[in-house]
């Protein structure tokens, strides 16, 4: 894997949807590079610290949200001297985004009192009251015909449905929640999902006509949804709860196929793999060469990982050699208690993803903080578990390929796929890795530090069939 030099970066970084481009804010300029050779191509100054920048779908425009002082400055990529401002003055801007026809801005202002379309091509606004959330609770359909935005009156919550060429409200129906927590359409736009918020276990499908399909709720009395994820294909539902179980609902019948343990002790199945991250001093033998242990899992589709390609600039720079070590079953999984006396407990599936073709699915348990869990749906078991010294800080798929990177806020890169998993260094000094996003296209990774950031480009892979 080859690394970019680092560069300065303060806030929000994208990669552009059709993957030609890389947004930057740093402080109040906002800074568009080319993917491959990370070389500036438009530079724009906005009017304050940028807060939020979003790419529109076409990568046509972007917006950077300035918050604090209620504005929105949108930029073109091919016409430089087009320029757009909103300003919301007293009612504020608590969040923007950019609607599926990249012609139109959608603001919620601060204590949700509207959310307003604002249209940049006749610069004409239309206005929908009482909005649930912020940055939440506003869903699309894949054809990005229609929108479905949740608000709130009369201590009751509804959801609102628009047409994205209109913007008219083609209807509008109660749900049935106690403080509704999101919407998100399904894949392929045939119903709606609507869950509670954690202090009520609920989940809810709804059909765009305002039909309730079915409402699901696995326990009374404790704590409920934390996270919740369709699948790609659209044929499952994924529910993370504060239990510390997964469970996965079909699109037939809407009930659960399948629910997934996070126990402190796994003792199985056969078939997984443990890989956990160890970390050994380099040892030199006669002939001036480092030596590692043989490790038949370190391994990526036949080669040595990136970590021992790299082993003379590792030991000069006077670096341990980190790497994952395959283990037996059982193996314990370091816990941490919640505090009762503190809200917003760390439990519960935190973190919940789903690889592209919907094989696989990616948990972390938030009391479990430092391991990541790799689930077969077609297995309906667990097909691998990494172990790591530090908290896990993110996790992604790659848009193409069943791989995962992962980041726990050192110096290093972690990556599975059904094939291995590896450690790869990030030998940039100084760099310690708390963030990452992938490109659309599956062909670099954007790594983020505390003030900086990098690009790595990673190498293709053969296509893999687990069947045979």
């Amino acid at each position: 894997m080859e690394f970019s030099d680092a560069y300065k970066q303060t806030g929000s970084c994208f990669f552009s949807p059709n993957a030609r481009y890389l947004a930057v804010a740093v402080d109040y300029r906002l800074v568009i590079r080319d993917v491959i050779t990370l070389q500036v191509v438009q530079l724009y100054s906005c009017l304050d610290k940028i807060n939020y920048i979003e790419w529109a779908l076409d990568s046509e425009y972007i917006l950077c949200g300035l918050y604090k002082r209620a504005m929105v400055q949108a930029w073109s990529l091919s016409k430089p001297e087009w320029t757009c401002k909103i300003d919301e003055g007293p009612a504020g801007i608590g969040h923007a985004r950019w609607s599926p026809d990249s012609r139109h801005i959608i603001t919620t202002s601060d204590f949700q009192l509207r959310l307003t379309v604002w249209s940049l091509v006749n610069t004409a606004c239309i206005h929908v009251q009482w909005p649930k959330h912020a940055s939440k609770a506003v869903s699309f359909t894949q054809d990005g015909k229609f929108a479905a935005i949740a608000t709130r009156r009369d201590c009751k919550d509804f959801v609102n449905l628009l047409s994205c060429h209109t913007w008219e409200v083609m209807g509008t129906f109660s749900v049935d929640t106690v403080d509704l927590a999101d919407v998100e359409w399904s894949p392929n736009d045939s119903a709606i999902v609507i869950w509670d918020s954690p202090l009520e276990y609920k989940v809810l499908i709804y059909s765009p006509d305002g039909r309730c399909l079915f409402k699901y709720q696995a326990y009374e009395n404790g704590l409920g949804v934390k996270t919740i994820a369709w699948s790609p294909c659209g044929q499952f539902l994924a529910v993370g709860s504060y239990d510390q179980i997964l469970r996965t609902l079909n699109h037939l019948t809407w009930k659960p196929f399948a629910e997934f343990v996070h126990n402190t002790i796994v003792r199985g199945p056969a078939s997984a793999v443990v890989f956990k991250e160890v970390e050994e001093p380099w040892q030199l033998d006669m002939s001036g060469l480092y030596l590692t242990d043989d490790n038949p899992h370190d391994i990526q589709n036949g080669e040595p990982s990136e970590v021992k390609l790299d082993l003379k600039e590792n030991a000069a720079e006077g670096h341990s050699r980190v790497h994952y070590k395959v283990v037996e079953f059982p193996v314990s999984i370091p816990s941490q208690k919640p505090r009762p006396d503190k809200p917003n407990p760390k439990q519960g599936i935190g973190l919940l993803a789903w690889s592209k073709d919907s094989h696989y699915l990616l948990t972390r348990n938030d009391n479990m903080p430092t391991a990541l869990w790799i689930w077969d749906i077609c297995r309906l078991e667990l097909a691998a578990l990494l172990v790591h010294k530090d908290p896990i800080c993110a996790a992604s798929w790659d848009p193409i390929y069943p791989r995962v990177a992962l980041c726990t806020g050192s110096s290093h890169l972690y990556m599975w796929t059904p094939s291995g998993a590896y450690c790869v260094n990030v030998p940039l000094s100084q760099f310690f890795v708390s963030d990452l996003k992938w490109n659309p296209d599956g062909t670099s990774l954007l790594l983020k530090d505390r003030e900086s950031f990098c690009c790595t480009f990673v190498p293709m892979l053969p296509d893999l069939n687990d069947d045979e």
